[in-house]
């Protein structure tokens, strides 16, 4: 099979979220909070825990009271925002911050692309395969593609809060495939989770599964889509 468009996860796969620490410690110097520098550690790893960095680990354990808002997190911008601030307030975080951490990671310099994101998707604008983002996401994450001078490689964003389905419900990856112009099984989809990302196979797409590592440890991989282009 020839490859002849390309869908691409966004976190853990192009770009991935700032360090626990790094995320609360912005904050807290943005918002004039004091802290100590042994204090920043405890609390990263509590937020962590809880899953309450969005773009970080999952929770360990979601509460009942969010259970439901946890589930549709990603169909919209309000419940976004209600996941992410409810979780980070299970923490009890001695500061009163928790908007202004969910508010940080729109900021896109809380985000950094893997060292290889701009010279695979240049290199598939170059071989004139398309290219479309394909993410589970409760905001539009078009300017953090901008700011690191990745949107010119990009030809279609099939956002979940747009469109209300995320993955791995097949129709966002049709969605994908039309925006493209290509047949799913024409496409590949490249992401960092197997129930989600994987679920494109179900209509004939080939699939690469990358490790969602910081961005300093996984230098290369998502290059291995080249290897597809035939």
């Amino acid at each position: 099979m020839t490859v002849k468009g390309c869908m691409v996860d966004f976190s853990g796969t192009l770009f991935r979220m700032e360090p626990a620490a790094a995320w609360l410690g912005a904050v807290l110097a943005e918002q004039g909070v004091p802290a100590t520098e042994d204090e920043i550690p405890g609390w990263a790893r509590r937020l962590e825990e809880a899953g309450a960095q969005p773009g970080g680990a999952l929770p360990r354990e979601v509460p009942a009271a969010l259970a439901a808002t946890w589930r549709d997190r990603d169909l919209n911008a309000e419940r976004h925002r209600a996941a992410y601030t409810g979780l980070s307030r299970t923490t009890g975080l001695p500061w009163d911050v928790h908007d202004a951490l969910y508010a940080r990671h729109h900021d896109p310099a809380a985000w950094q692309p893997y060292p290889d994101a701009g010279q695979v998707l240049g290199e598939l604008r170059a071989r004139g395969v398309p290219v479309a983002v394909v993410s589970n996401i409760g905001w539009d994450l078009r300017p953090v593609f901008r700011a690191h001078g990745l949107d010119g490689y990009v030809d279609a964003f099939v956002l979940s809060c747009e469109h209300g389905v995320m993955k791995p419900d097949a129709r966002i990856f049709r969605i994908a495939c039309e925006a493209l112009g290509v047949a799913p099984e024409d496409a590949v989809m490249v992401g960092d989770s197997a129930r989600a990302d994987g679920a494109a196979a179900a209509l004939g797409s080939r699939v690469l599964l990358v490790d969602p590592l910081p961005v300093a440890q996984r230098p290369y991989a998502l290059r291995g889509v080249l290897d597809l282009l035939g």
